[in-house]
């Protein structure tokens, strides 16, 4: 019998610009979760990234696990979990996201559900509200995804990104449902055709792996970064210093207030050297694609 896991899963970015709510981009870091059945339940964090303070009950991730044992009728035994996380909370790189993911992963393992990816990817998107950064901590790679009326959750995933992008994190939070109330509550007809257009060259792009193009379109959103730019420090000003320094393309990374750059993989090394000293107080890195998604060993 199986008594202990070791879960991993990957962050993400989500929009890229205007693939609002739609696009998502797993990225190389990682909320780890060793698992071990024990007769209570116990969560443990060794990392900054995590809350020092919290209950079992009020845990994402327990709620996630326990939710989804009650979805598929089982009873959830207790584990002890240890977390550890490079994802910071309220960033917009897919903490809660990987929360999620981990929650339903953990009761897919402890109570055998033996749930297909698509199960997996489909229940985190429901819980999270769209699929972006869910789909990416899923499977790995670029995904694009949409929720038909029916609830039937559609998505193509591209695991080979030929491209590398840089990270700029500040040292301030900004929660998603905040950042969401600065946004209309509808647009002009012209408006939102020109937004959706913008989109479609975006996703286009990407698919083809025409980066440079894709950069271009990364900067002309219209769904929400016109209306967040102000929540986000130097948001104008990494953009231009990031183009002038080589970078495709800028966007806020999720709902922020990170700031991500598309690059090509022989400059981002040098850029990311050139822009901390530029943008001192911002935690600065080049972060790859991750190709594989959640994954879990067994001991």
């Amino acid at each position: 019998m199986i008594t202990k896991w070791s879960i991993s899963v990957p962050g993400s970015t989500a929009n890229l610009g205007p693939g609002f709510d739609s696009i998502g981009l797993a990225l190389g870091l990682y909320l780890t979760l060793e698992v071990t059945l024990q007769d209570n339940w116990e969560f443990e964090h060794r990392s900054d990234h995590l809350p020092v303070k919290f209950t079992v009950e009020d845990h994402l991730v327990y709620k996630v696990a326990t939710e989804t044992a009650e979805r598929y009728s089982v009873q959830l035994p207790a584990c002890k979990v240890v977390m550890e996380s490079e994802l910071p909370l309220a960033r917009g790189l897919g903490s809660s996201a990987s929360a999620i993911v981990a929650g339903i992963e953990i009761a897919n393992q402890v109570c055998n559900l033996q749930l297909s990816i698509e199960d997996r990817c489909r229940l985190a998107s429901k819980i999270e509200g769209h699929p972006d950064n869910a789909a990416a901590s899923v499977y790995g790679g670029l995904t694009i995804a949409s929720t038909l009326p029916n609830g039937h959750l559609e998505m193509i995933n591209d695991r080979d990104v030929d491209a590398a992008f840089a990270v700029f994190i500040p040292n301030v939070e900004l929660k998603t449902e905040e950042a969401r109330k600065v946004l209309p509550s509808n647009y002009d007809k012209a408006y939102a055709v020109h937004a959706s257009a913008n989109a479609n060259m975006l996703t286009a792009s990407l698919l083809i792996k025409d980066y440079e193009r894709a950069g271009i379109f990364m900067e002309h959103d219209l769904f929400h970064e016109p209306f967040r730019a102000n929540l986000i420090p130097n948001y104008h000003e990494i953009r231009q210093t990031a183009k002038d320094a080589g970078a495709y393309g800028t966007a806020i990374s999720g709902a922020g207030p990170t700031v991500i750059s598309l690059l090509s993989k022989d400059r981002i090394d040098a850029f990311v050297e050139k822009m901390k000293p530029l943008f001192p107080n911002y935690d600065i890195k080049a972060v790859h694609v991750d190709t594989k998604g959640i994954q879990v060993t067994t001991a």
